[in-house]
């Protein structure tokens, strides 16, 4: 008799076990995997559409989904010192950015602006905030107070990477090598590629040099994506409107954005990238779309390379890079490479430049002038 209360006993003592793992994994698929948090390495819709996301490879490290944090406007107040003119960094697309110290130590960057409160507002900024990758800026937070709406992003401190690159008096911080303008393109076209990959995919709308960012290594991280939809919603003029040099012309003609329209626009970053110059300043309004024939026909003079690279290329890094920027401008967006092919792309050329060349910065004796670029052999 006792034997057989034992293993009765026993018995309801596993049975309840079970039931509480049971219980413990129901909870955990329920509250940690959900379909929220969009975190990989990898790339034409509105973030409005956002009803399913496809869940390959965006798990985050932490297990669970990140939300927006609601900051409050004295959070900010006392970490931008009342908003002070000595905190300011700039001026975008959503408003004013000032530098800011929260009271954990965290450095961050809050773009702010005069609007009334919306709740569409919120829940764009919820879906924005969730997706995470190692290129593309995170957007910690927000706060709809006092008559403001406010974006907290985390802080990069070296800047826009146009900082770096234009070859003029306000600029030029830093000299770019080649491979280092490889390597930040290679982050650019990962990060787009990211938002690509999505389900449904997320055109940034609003790309260009000045949006992406270096961190204290280097890492290029895109900024911006999906603001295009925020500003739009508020009733204010949005970002790239006609007089962006960054803007595919087909924008115009088809009327809207697509992954190919960012392609263009990375293809103009591209252009930069060797040129050293601020395209917009070299071309008028009328003729940005002949952007591809004027590469083209520039390809075989000195006047298409910034001076300032000196011999620190190969001919055939170049040759290549060119290439694919002429690709990335084509004038049909059918015939435009995918956002992650374009990152393999730029993998190959920055590995073959480091195969032929030495320490980065260093320069190589196997250059060829922009005139013999396109020479046959």
């Amino acid at each position: 008799m006792h034997w057989c209360q034992a293993v009765v006993g026993g018995a309801a003592g596993g049975l309840a076990f079970l039931v509480i793992v049971i219980g413990f994994l129901w909870f955990y698929f329920l509250h940690c995997r959900t379909p929220a948090n969009k975190s990989s390495e990898t790339g034409s819709s509105d973030p409005s559409t956002l009803v399913e996301w496809n869940r390959r490879d965006r798990i985050s490290s932490s297990g669970c989904g990140r939300s927006a944090r609601q900051f409050t406007l004295e959070e900010l107040e006392e970490a931008t010192k009342n908003f002070s003119e000595s905190n300011l960094v700039g001026t975008g697309s959503f408003g004013l950015v000032y530098k800011g110290l929260l009271l954990d130590g965290t450095l961050v960057a809050i773009k702010r602006r005069v609007s009334v409160p919306r709740q569409k507002f919120v829940e764009e900024v919820e879906i924005l905030s969730e997706i995470r990758h190692r290129n593309l800026v995170t957007l910690i937070g927000y706060c709809e107070e006092g008559g403001l709406q406010m974006l907290v992003f985390e802080y990069l401190p070296n800047g826009g990477v146009s900082r770096h690159l234009y070859d003029g008096e306000q600029h030029s911080l830093s000299r770019l090598e080649f491979k280092q303008r490889l390597a930040i393109a290679i982050g650019a076209a990962k990060g787009l590629a990211h938002l690509h990959s999505l389900a449904p995919p997320l055109v940034h709308k609003d790309f260009k040099t000045n949006n992406v960012l270096v961190d204290e290594n280097f890492i290029a991280k895109v900024a911006d994506a999906g603001l295009h939809k925020l500003v739009q919603g508020s009733g204010e003029i949005g970002p790239q409107g006609s007089s962006s040099i960054f803007q595919d012309p087909e924008v115009g003609e088809l009327g809207g954005f697509s992954e190919a329209s960012d392609v263009y626009s990375f293809g103009v970053f591209l252009l930069e990238f060797i040129s050293g110059m601020e395209v917009a300043h070299c071309f008028s309004l009328d003729s940005h779309s002949f952007l591809a024939q004027w590469v083209e026909a520039h390809a075989g003079s000195n006047d298409l390379i910034d001076r300032r690279l000196s011999n620190a290329f190969t001919s055939e890094g170049m040759k290549e890079l060119i290439a694919l920027t002429l690709r990335c401008l084509n004038p049909s967006g059918h015939n435009r490479p995918k956002m992650r092919a374009i990152a393999v792309e730029l993998d190959q050329i920055l590995e073959t430049e480091m195969a032929l060349t030495t320490v980065m910065g260093d320069g190589t004796a196997i250059v060829t002038l922009g005139s013999q670029l396109f020479t046959s052999t």
